[in-house]
């Protein structure tokens, strides 16, 4: 199943009297730990909207495999205006999408694979009786939501797309913890100390030296998807001779072209992977979702109680 996740930090952030999605957690960056939170729940696709402060936001979380979204009218739209943007995106590419605004960056991981595996086409989770982030909504739903009115945001289009929400009991009261106002931000730091360690894996193909990761897996992905090295390298924030010194390396390690290239015409040249391309893209992504979840099982099994 293809899960895709939309990450909606286009705010102006007026009430906490910074700028939220860049504010530390412990070593890294409200953004940031959502991001990696989504990433050991396998999640393939994020999207980040970002709006306020773009350019410092895009560069912040550069390099980590995301896909980002501009809403350019972010000062006069609201939060729903975003999301819109991220599920359209995601709605003919996953199955199953899941929301959250940045500012609720202490859910875990258990919970986002949790709500995944709900039979439900949507869900929130419950701690405590109160309900939380991220909302998990099936792409059947995007078109209803896309077409709302927009009346009482994101909260009011939900309750007229047509479909029940339903509740996923978790004991996470992260999915609780907002970072609105300085009080907040003072709470999340409190509650991020009691956290437990988790499991972060990288995987590289090598041969003398690494030369195939998940940046490269993310760029002929978008490369693919977009038929465009220029549009894929916008969206992950690279610049366009890194994506090319990567794919010549690439190439050069597996003696196999990776992308067909057209020059010219009205619209422009175009880039699309080649069959070889595409399969090894597939392997990879088969593997390291394999390696992960073999990951969680072996943590879990030399250090149950320790830490």
């Amino acid at each position: 199943m293809q899960v895709g996740a939309v990450i909606v930090a286009a705010g102006m952030s007026s009430r906490m009297g910074d700028f939220k999605p860049m504010l530390n957690i412990g070593s890294i960056s409200i953004a940031q730990r959502i991001v990696a939170t989504l990433h050991q729940a396998e999640v393939g696709k994020i999207v980040v909207i970002t709006g306020h402060n773009a350019n410092l936001l895009e560069r912040h979380l550069a390099n980590n495999g995301l896909i980002f979204l501009r809403n350019e009218n972010y000062a006069s739209t609201q939060m729903f205006d975003s999301a819109k943007i991220g599920l359209a995106y995601l709605k003919d590419k996953c199955e199953r999408i899941l929301f959250t605004p940045v500012d609720i960056p202490l859910f875990t991981a258990l919970t986002v694979t949790e709500l995944i595996a709900a039979d439900a086409r949507l869900a929130c989770p419950v701690c405590d009786g109160m309900r939380g982030h991220p909302l998990m909504i099936d792409s059947s739903l995007v078109d209803a939501l896309l077409a709302d009115s927009g009346e009482g945001g994101l909260q009011g289009a939900i309750t007229r797309c047509g479909a029940e929400m339903v509740e996923v009991p978790v004991d996470d009261p992260g999915i609780l913890h907002d970072a609105d106002t300085p009080a907040d931000y003072r709470a999340l730091l409190r509650y991020h100390n009691e956290q437990l360690v988790r499991p972060v894996i990288g995987i590289s193909l090598a041969r003398e030296k690494p030369f195939f990761d998940e940046k490269t897996a993310m760029l002929l992905s978008l490369v693919d998807e977009t038929s465009s090295v220029r549009m894929a390298c916008q969206r992950m924030q690279i610049s366009y001779s890194t994506s090319w010194n990567l794919i010549r390396t690439l190439e050069s390690q597996l003696h196999f072209p990776l992308l067909e290239r057209s020059q010219g015409g009205a619209g422009g040249g175009e880039s699309r992977l080649t069959e070889k391309g595409r399969r090894l893209l597939a392997c990879y992504n088969a593997f390291a979702e394999d390696l992960r979840s073999s990951a969680i099982e072996l943590f879990e099994k030399h250090f149950d109680g320790e830490l």
